[in-house]
């Protein structure tokens, strides 16, 4: 992990997810080598746990949730070393409403905490990120995982792989406060947004609006 002042946020901006394999490898290593326990927030409208062996595209960007827990090729399950970089109960995953079959299989096996659109719709964002958040304490380093493609594709149209059905704005701003609120971001990565296919620059500056939210730009008229 890089040597950055403390209190200091690691951040990496990147193409695919694939991305997060390396980022949060190396953040897993960081918070061993302190005697920290991480939480990752996958923000995400895929949950990205294919295997090599069941994925039904070949992209390597639908695996490094899997990857990240040992499941896959050697070079990018060990990248940090002979152990996962990471435990399933580490992962809370929010947004989700693209999943294989087999992939939704290797989800179940492993218990990975999942809040899918079905959940949000059902329970609300709040109560949706109260739960995600829930347990956090000072010791804990929260990594922030966030593919621009968590969000409905009528408000960020700018992303390789959309699916319908996801978070909207308010909803989307709302997570990032409350992220925020919780003050136990460390680290994050922004990821899949395509200048090439948006619309006049709406995806990428509603990402800069969000994650000015993520580190502290409220909307809401509170002290």
């Amino acid at each position: 992990m890089p040597n950055c002042a403390p209190g200091a946020c690691r951040s990496c901006l990147a193409g695919d997810h694939c991305l997060g394999i390396g980022s949060i490898t190396a953040v897993a290593r960081h918070c061993r080598e302190q005697g920290r326990t991480l939480r990752v927030l996958w923000l995400d409208a895929h949950s990205d746990f294919n295997t090599s062996e069941v994925t039904p595209s070949g992209n390597v960007h639908g695996m490094p949730v899997a990857c990240l827990c040992g499941l896959g090729p050697q070079a990018l399950t060990e990248l940090g070393g002979s152990a996962p970089a990471l435990r399933p109960e580490q992962v809370r995953q929010i947004g989700i409403r693209s999943v294989d079959p087999d992939e939704k299989r290797l989800i179940k096996q492993h218990r990975i905490d999942v809040y899918d659109m079905r959940y949000i719709d059902e329970m609300g964002m709040k109560r949706t990120m109260e739960a995600a958040l829930d347990g956090l304490d000072a010791d804990t380093h929260l990594h922030v995982s966030f593919d621009v493609d968590f969000l409905d594709p009528s408000i960020a149209p700018g992303v390789g792989t959309t699916v319908p059905g996801g978070p909207n704005y308010r909803e989307a701003q709302l997570v990032m406060e409350m992220i925020a609120d919780s003050g136990r971001m460390a680290s994050l990565d922004i990821v899949e947004l395509n200048p090439v296919l948006d619309h006049r620059n709406l995806t990428a500056e509603l990402a800069v609006d969000l994650v000015e939210s993520l580190f502290g730009k409220s909307t809401l008229m509170r002290d």
